[in-house]
């Protein structure tokens, strides 16, 4: 989404140190067919700030499901933890591809609040990414 207190600079570098690809299910620009969002990972509602160290880059879907949430219940533990962050976890330590590569499998309690929360697997996404590994651009690699 467009927030015009971000400047097209600070926009550009976020999209760049994201790899032009959403932080939380990697959804790359290029094979999206939607515009990537900027999210606020701590959002303004909560004091949050259009500081570059607060911004990632966000798929539609992601940063709609995540909204101004920042933590989430784990469904297997039970603890209340904070969401994945993109800008400070690394996504392959926290999450992997399941065999088929269609599904986002969470590894830790933080990963699994994030695919539940986000809806990492929701219906629309799973019937784009079986035609992304098809045509061998997905799963992304790094």
């Amino acid at each position: 989404m467009s927030n015009p207190s971000i400047s097209l600079a600070v926009r550009r570098k976020v999209a760049d140190l994201a790899r032009h690809r959403c932080g939380y299910c990697l959804t790359s620009q290029n094979i999206s067919g939607a515009q990537m969002h900027i999210d606020h990972i701590v959002p303004q509602s909560q004091g949050g700030t259009s500081d570059e160290h607060n911004l990632w880059l966000a798929c539609a879907w992601c940063n709609s499901y995540k909204s101004d949430k920042t933590h989430a219940t784990d469904p297997v533990t039970k603890e209340f933890v904070p969401l994945f962050n993109p800008r400070t976890q690394q996504w392959f330590d926290r999450f992997t591809w399941s065999e088929d590569s269609i599904h986002i499998v969470g590894l830790t309690p933080i990963g699994r609040a994030t695919v539940v929360v986000l809806k990492l697997n929701n219906e629309y996404i799973l019937p784009a990414r079986r035609h992304w590994v098809l045509a061998g651009w997905h799963p992304p690699q790094t």
